[in-house]
């Protein structure tokens, strides 16, 4: 064997076992040694230096031959997976976090040297381990059927340039590294040092309940996330808002408004109680109830509120549109109504199916007063219904004092859809009526779509007349979301035509059509003061709009996969990001800046929300998993799993006392979120 022979496969070997500083060291010393040989007129570069053992050269080879072979990694993971499982009890949990990354890369180093049915062999043989928790990655691993699948397929390209971050305290780390450094073990060793980061923390191993954020996909190392997480967030209400002027007019009612709000509230208990057992509840009920709602205003809503740490003031970084002076009145006459929800004030609740729309509805939104609903569609329409027309035509349901919580899903043929739970939004003027209302499925709403089998019969009302929505048509593609501006003259649809269109819901026409992003456009949001809207797409960009300009004010880039959903911060300074990279990301709308990385999720972020202080942020994923996070510190305060399936949409309550989920699993929860961020305020104190 040659001397160059052996210099190629001392260096691959130093490569493949991910030995970086060695291989560097290495390398260094054979260009110096070059160098001397050259100056010294000598042939070789390694006989001047040394004399390579014949026998070492071909135990170096064999073992490099021996990496290659498909059989090393089928025993190698055996051995892991089987020592794994016979640990400890106390350390198993921690070690069998490993086993998945290693699966996923002995997969796909088969597959890249080659040895495409040794791969296949492989994965089926232990699938079975992750598909509870890692079903979607198998799905899409299963596509990989040759070397340059690794390449082209997004996915799998993330994860060979990506390492996995491992959190498992200091014993269970010492276990591993015993066990990793027998002889048999060599081909797992390389794939862990080159794929695997560890965060060892001293102490007893954590909970099992603790899993969910214990293994993420980084793109780049974890410390340039924790060095983004650094950076300063002004999470507060921006300075001289509705809500702050509202404070200092001292709308606060006096202690007599009080006293008569208690009386109200007993009165009305007694009255219902007297009216259930004489099996009468009618137009007497109704009215107390609304009173009580009116009147409890000052016992409900305004001790709870003081209670609550007031939100810092923050200026706005954009230049922001005047509100109307009537809409001004609007809201603030709604701000003084508002009652303090809770787990003992529920809201009302009211429900709208759309009928006849089976596989063809992708999204809806209502608009903040709740008098229009808008769906999109997969034949490229947006339709609007006005609500006051369709409480006409529906018997026994109507908006609640335009205070309600809408959901709208599938219904073919009269049967509900189990995906009818997918989406849910809470107008921002949720106040009033605290008693939920049960509405069987006679009392449904229903807003028709147009059927397949009779295309014309549901274009026309039902006296013969004109259709009973709005017709808007302009896009080429399925219609992925749509939103209502604040005073909801204006709509926003995006869809797979790469586009964003702006309608008038005045003048029921398209006015402008924004083009720039490369590939279908998930999701579009306005600002809370309207004027600017962000959008998602799946170029892996999120781009921030203003509605007076067709090219986009800021560009945010950094996540490794499609973007799915995108959120304003209540001040406007920020826009929350989620996608498929299993990340959240919170940017500053001025300079386009990644300000924090939230990492916890096992699975694509499908729906945002931001609470109304702007102090936290909730997420929900494919898996079915919610988190809560608290912006200032990037931290998860806490998890939030009941759902079962996809978590598609996420709402506060204006007061933000409230989370309202609506999921695939055919359920809407509504969760008390003040006693899950109580423990965040505590901690710092």
């Amino acid at each position: 064997m040659d001397d160059e022979s052996i210099l190629k496969f001392v260096t691959e070997y130093l490569k493949k076992k991910g030995f970086k500083q060695t291989e560097n060291a290495f390398q260094e010393e054979l260009h110096q040694t070059k160098t001397t040989t050259t100056n010294n007129n000598s042939a070789s570069p390694i006989s001047s230096t040394s004399q390579f053992d014949s026998d070492i050269a071909k135990h170096i080879l064999s073992l490099t031959e021996s990496e290659n072979a498909p059989t090393r990694y089928q025993d190698g993971y055996s051995k892991l997976r089987s020592w794994t499982y016979s640990s400890l009890d106390s350390y198993r949990h921690e070690l069998l976090r490993v086993l998945y990354p290693v699966f996923i890369h002995c997969f796909m180093d088969l597959v890249a040297n080659g040895h495409v049915q040794e791969a296949r062999t492989f994965f089926n043989s232990f699938r079975e381990d992750h598909e509870m928790m890692h079903l979607r990655d198998l799905q899409k691993l299963e596509g990989v059927l040759s070397p340059s699948h690794l390449e082209e397929m997004e996915f799998a390209h993330t994860l060979r340039k990506s390492k996995i971050s491992i959190k498992m305290c200091q014993y269970s780390y010492d276990l591993l590294l015993q066990f990793l450094q027998k002889p048999q073990s060599t081909t797992i060793l390389g794939i862990i040092n080159e794929h695997i980061n560890f965060q060892v923390s001293p102490g007893p191993p954590s909970s099992i309940c603790d899993d969910a954020d214990v293994v993420t996909v980084i793109g780049g190392s974890q410390d340039a996330a924790n060095q983004i997480n650094q950076k300063e967030v002004h999470w507060g209400l921006l300075e001289d808002s509705l809500e702050e002027r509202l404070e200092k007019a001292g709308s606060l009612l006096s202690d007599s408004e009080k006293a008569e709000g208690e009386t109200k509230e007993l009165e009305w208990d007694e009255n219902k109680k007297r009216s259930a057992d004489g099996g009468k509840q009618g137009a007497s009920i109704k009215k107390l109830k609304k009173d009580k709602a009116v009147n409890v205003t000052g016992k409900t809503a305004r001790p709870e509120a003081n209670s609550i740490p007031t939100a810092p003031r923050v200026k706005p970084e954009l230049a922001l549109p005047v509100i109307p002076a009537e809409v001004e009145q609007s809201i603030l006459e709604d701000l003084r109504n508002r009652v303090q929800l809770s787990s003992v004030a529920l809201p009302s609740v009211s429900f709208y199916t759309f009928i006849n729309t089976h596989n063809s509805l992708n999204c809806s939104s209502i608009s903040h007063d709740g008098s229009l609903v808008a769906g999109g569609f997969s034949d490229s329409s947006l339709k609007v219904w006005d609500m006051a027309k369709l409480g006409q035509q529906a018997v026994g349901c109507k908006v609640l004092d335009n205070s309600c919580f809408v959901l709208s899903g599938f219904a073919s043929h009269g049967e509900l859809d189990p995906s009818l739970y997918r989406w849910l939004s809470i107008p921002p003027c949720c106040s009033y009526i605290r008693e939920i209302l049960m509405l069987t499925r006679t009392g449904l709403a229903t807003l028709q779509g147009e059927s397949d089998a009779t295309p014309n019969e549901h274009t026309l009302g039902s006296n013969g007349g004109k259709r009973p929505y709005t017709l808007f048509q302009g896009h080429s593609g399925p219609v992925y979301s749509a939103t209502f501006s604040p005073l909801g003259d204006f709509i926003l649809s995006s869809s797979s035509d790469s586009t964003v269109r702006l309608w008038s819901s005045k003048l029921n026409a398209n006015l402008v059509c924004y083009k720039g992003h490369n590939y279908p456009v998930w999701d579009v949001q306005f600002s809370p003061v309207g004027h600017y809207f962000a959008s998602a797409s799946h170029d892996r960009t999120a781009r921030i709009w203003s509605m007076d300009r067709v090219q986009p004010l800021r560009i945010m880039a950094g996540h490794l996969s499609d973007v799915d959903c995108v959120q304003w911060h209540a001040n406007c300074n920020y826009i929350a990001t989620g996608s498929s990279d299993k990340t959240v990301r919170l940017w500053d709308v001025q300079t386009g800046e990644c300000v924090r990385i939230f990492i916890g999720h096992r699975s694509m972020i499908l729906s945002l929300a931001m609470s109304p202080d702007g102090r936290y942020m909730a997420s929900g994923d494919e898996d079915g998993a919610i988190m809560m996070w608290d912006l200032s510190s990037g931290r998860c305060v806490t998890p939030l799993i009941a759902h079962t399936s996809c978590v598609w949409t996420l709402a506060f309550s204006c007061e933000g006392s409230l989370l309202a989920s609506g999921s695939a699993d055919c359920t809407v929860k509504l969760w008390d979120v003040t006693t899950s961020t109580k423990v965040s305020r505590t901690e710092e104190k």
